[in-house]
């Protein structure tokens, strides 16, 4: 035996002759339905092939010494923007009033059109002593300063502009960055940057202030594909009533490295919120808090591709297999067919 018909022996595919195919319409039927399937397939796995997904890795962060960006993007539709102001105090109580700061307030109409811009340069409040830690102590320790004493003339400007922004419905949007060390801490915006004399002549009372609030933004780095933050796009609104916001975030320093490997440091976070209404008998003003704790692990997201070689596996099993199917249907179509002439034919 030659070495041809050896090599002709291993043909696992032998072919008949031509006048011994017979050629249907029911196998042209199921030869076009098993090409749009294949078809179909060979595009879907091409696409599963060319899509990114993401691989999730946890490892202990050791970052020292960076800042921690804040972004913010607040409305308060019930507060002019000359009574707002940003605090912000780290665990250690020290208050940070030299933030590399980027903020802005937007006043805006009862209708929640711009109508004024201005730039904070200075959104911290820098009367504070080193050991004051809550509400409490700011107001009492005001108190034991701040007598009924004659106001000057700007301050009585000042509270005329204010009562009458608040008469015609003024409200106050607050965004920017906010770049804090990177330890727990917490910032607010309230009514706090005034003295405690002058907001009482202009509110008559803390539950007069209403701290009714919309999230657009607030997040601890830039954005990456997936990523959502809770408070995007959350609404508080308050009706004759007041109290104290507080919202306690726990931050995850988060790494997303790119297919490109490029590498983008930011950060997630979780939050959960608690309400405080105000009673008749509390010193405290009204405030939104954010009290914010960093994770001691970091996330790394990674972008993979699949490999070549298992796009060509699936893409053969898929195509394989829609091959095998349709020659089955073939046949038993065929069968079906020849069947129902012979009866036909018998009668």
């Amino acid at each position: 035996m030659g070495m041809k018909q050896v090599i002709k022996n291993l043909d696992a595919f032998p072919r008949a002759e031509d006048h011994l195919l017979q050629k249907t319409q029911s196998g042209a039927l199921v030869s076009v339905i098993g090409l749009i399937i294949m078809a179909t397939l060979f595009v879907h796995e091409l696409g599963y092939y060319l899509t990114t997904y993401t691989v999730h890795q946890m490892s202990v962060d050791l970052k020292r010494g960076e800042t921690l960006p804040i972004h913010i993007n607040m409305t308060f539709p019930s507060l002019p923007c000359d009574v707002l102001s940003v605090d912000a105090i780290d665990m250690s109580g020290k208050h940070e009033v030299d933030l590399d700061t980027n903020i802005w307030k937007l006043r805006l109409n009862s209708y929640g059109h711009i109508i004024g811009t201005e730039y904070i340069s200075d959104l911290v409040e820098k009367e504070h002593t080193h050991h004051k830690h809550d509400d409490n102590k700011n107001h009492e320790h005001s108190e034991q300063k701040i007598h009924l004493q004659n106001l000057d003339e700007s301050t009585e400007n000042i509270i005329k502009k204010v009562k009458e922004a608040l008469k015609n419905g003024e409200g106050c949007r607050v965004y920017g960055v906010l770049d804090v060390q990177r330890v727990a801490g917490n910032f607010h915006i309230s009514v706090h940057g005034l003295n405690i004399y002058v907001a009482q002549m202009i509110f008559d009372g803390a539950k007069n202030v209403n701290v009714s609030h919309f999230i657009h933004d607030l997040s601890f780095g830039p954005k990456y594909p997936g990523l959502h933050n809770p408070l995007d796009d959350t609404t508080r609104i308050l009706h004759d009533t007041s109290g104290t916001f507080k919202y306690y975030i726990k931050v995850v320093p988060t790494e997303y490295r790119y297919i490109s490997k490029e590498v983008l440091p930011t950060n997630q976070f979780s939050v959960s919120e608690y309400y405080s209404p105000i009673n008749q008998f509390d010193r405290t003003w009204p405030a939104v808090y954010f009290l914010y704790d960093l994770s001691p692990i970091t996330v790394t997201i990674k972008e993979e591709r699949r490999s070549f070689l298992h796009f060509i596996t699936r893409l053969c099993a898929v195509l394989g297999g829609t091959f095998a199917v349709t020659g089955m249907l073939d046949r038993w179509m065929y069968r079906l067919l020849e069947t129902l002439t012979k009866s036909k034919s018998k009668r």
